[in-house]
């Protein structure tokens, strides 16, 4: 059965950037294996173009995600998940962080809660520039970040009894990481669009753990 399209995209070059995260971190046969389960297998050997062209569904990239867990189960998946999101990160998307302001040297010289205050919305901001995204950043009492997702491309269409929208938990972990000059960063996932909320939210706590 094909799958429903959302009518939603990822650009090009983020699923890419994410694919070749995936195969980094799970070999090339391991890769195959997950394209063939979500079937996405036109992508073997054939990844898509490296271009900002809103290309690339919703609907798969969900797809990428659940073959994650369908194949290492849910504790494994989402440690892959993890890893692949945070390699996304540090291998592509980084790069659009100097578009953002974030990348230049008057940024760097910032304290930390102004690194947080300005880092944080402007990573929203490139998903919600760049693809059919719609993420939000607002602050939570004194010591949280909330980053919504209302339209996300992790869990389209899908049900589940928790939040699994690990890709992102990842990704996040990784942009805080480098917005804040090497921190780690605590970040929970408190709602989920697949669990029925009205929307996805990762709970950032402005305390370094690291």
């Amino acid at each position: 059965m094909p799958r429903e399209k959302s009518g939603y995209f990822y650009p090009n070059k983020f699923a890419r950037i994410t694919i070749e995260a995936m195969e980094e971190i799970m070999g090339k046969n391991g890769l195959n294996a997950i394209l063939n389960l979500a079937g996405l297998e036109n992508l073997i050997d054939n990844y898509p173009a490296v271009n900002l062209e809103k290309g690339f569904d919703f609907a798969d990239f969900t797809a990428l995600n659940v073959a994650l867990e369908e194949m290492y189960g849910p504790r494994g998946g989402r440690g892959l998940a993890l890893r692949a999101g945070r390699a996304t990160f540090a291998q592509g998307l980084r790069a659009f962080g100097a578009l953002a302001g974030v990348g230049d040297l008057a940024f760097k010289v910032l304290p930390l809660s102004a690194k947080l205050k300005v880092g944080v919305p402007a990573m929203a901001n490139i998903f919600s520039q760049f693809s059919d995204q719609i993420s939000n950043v607002h602050e939570e009492g004194n010591d949280r970040i909330i980053y919504t997702l209302e339209r996300c491309p992790m869990c389209w269409g899908r049900q589940a009894d928790r939040p699994v929208c690990y890709v992102g938990q990842g990704l996040l972990q990784e942009g805080l990481r480098w917005v804040s000059g090497g921190h780690e960063f605590k970040v929970d996932m408190s709602t989920c669009l697949a669990k029925g909320d009205d929307m996805g939210r990762y709970v950032i706590y402005k305390e370094p753990i690291g």
